[in-house]
């Protein structure tokens, strides 16, 4: 079990920061997969409006992360992202063109003009979402580290089978979540047509999930090492697994902000799933387990760790304050109004 170190509490934060980007701009990158289902302008533009308000405030929990990984695990931040590099920045690309996609649609009214942005909004969240998939598939299936703790592959080592099924079970995941927050915030015949999608995506998902976790036993033993040894650990996929369950009967019921929930614990569950799998390691080395990257072997010192958590307590209060008044102001249904339309 764990021992609540300062390492492990800074593999925590990391954690839960990463669990938020996921529940928070899981659902706009699920939109963006989703977009192009709907044909119609005016539904487009609906489903644009309903991440317009918080898209690019959902991505500061993905850089707050990234600076909680530099300041308490360098080792681990310049091993990814030297050996990610060209993902990390076709990733980054995709999140720009995301944006500048959101961003120009508006600015002409012709056809063709948003045609090609709702293309480009749509093709640019599902990379994403794919890419970010494939680098947690590949730091838990195991990426070649050498003596020297740092990545001796190339990047078509990173393309394996186990880690783009990841990247595809990550799509399914966002496009579920996505379409259960294009419920929740839509109205009229919009809403109607994307609880069908709904189901669709529940569906997509849940055949990823079950191919992925046979996956994961059959050819990743090592991830299922901490729920053998301690199988109260169970508890995690479990409910995961009701969580999921629980998503069409509340649609069912009409209750969609319910439904939302439960897909924010599904993912909250796979992601802390993921780091009892992964503990105490940060990068799992394969095919040389002994140089792997851990939270002891890859941490700043310890008086840095203390100093950074005395930040942490003082900054992560402030990114959710501003997370929950930005959902409070921006709460009920979306509407379409000119000015605000994207």
């Amino acid at each position: 079990m764990m021992t609540l170190d300062l390492n492990t509490i800074w593999f925590l934060l990391v954690g839960i920061l990463l669990t938020g980007y996921a529940v928070l701009d899981g659902f706009d990158l699920g939109v963006g997969a989703i977009h192009l289902f709907s044909k119609s302008d005016r539904d487009r533009r609906l489903l644009l409006n309903s991440i317009g308000p918080v898209w690019d405030g959902n991505e500061v929990w993905l850089v707050t992360g990234g600076g909680a990984l530099f300041a308490a695990f360098p080792h681990v931040y310049a091993t990814i992202f030297s050996g990610f590099y060209l993902a990390f920045m076709l990733l980054l690309v995709a999140l720009i063109f995301r944006a500048v996609a959101i961003e120009f649609r508006s600015k002409q009214p012709g056809p063709r003009w948003r045609g090609f942005w709702d293309v480009s909004f749509s093709v640019a969240s599902i990379a994403a979402s794919l890419l970010i998939g494939v680098a947690f598939g590949n730091v838990a299936w195991g990426v070649a580290l050498g003596p020297d703790r740092e990545f001796t592959g190339v990047f078509f080592d990173l393309l394996n089978p186990y880690s783009l099924l990841v990247g595809i079970l990550t799509l399914a995941l966002f496009m579920m979540h996505g379409s259960i927050y294009a419920v929740m915030k839509t109205e009229g015949a919009l809403h109607d047509q994307i609880r069908g999608w709904v189901r669709n995506t529940m569906i997509f998902f849940i055949v990823m999930y079950a191919v992925a976790t046979l996956a994961t036993l059959l050819y990743a033993p090592h991830l299922s090492e901490a729920i053998e040894r301690h199988p109260v650990l169970f508890i995690v996929p479990l409910i995961s697994v009701l969580a999921v369950a629980n998503v069409p009967r509340e649609i069912s019921r009409g209750r969609d902000f319910q439904a939302f929930l439960s897909s924010c614990l599904a993912i909250v569950s796979l992601m802390a799933l993921f780091g009892i799998d992964m503990y105490p390691y940060m990068v799992y080395s394969r095919p040389n387990p002994e140089y792997s990257l851990t939270i002891y072997n890859a941490a700043s010192s310890a008086r840095t760790l203390q100093i950074m958590l005395t930040i942490a307590w003082m900054g992560i209060p402030l990114v959710l304050a501003y997370t929950v008044s930005i959902y409070w102001i921006f709460r009920g249904k979306t509407k379409l109004e000119e000015e605000t339309s994207y």
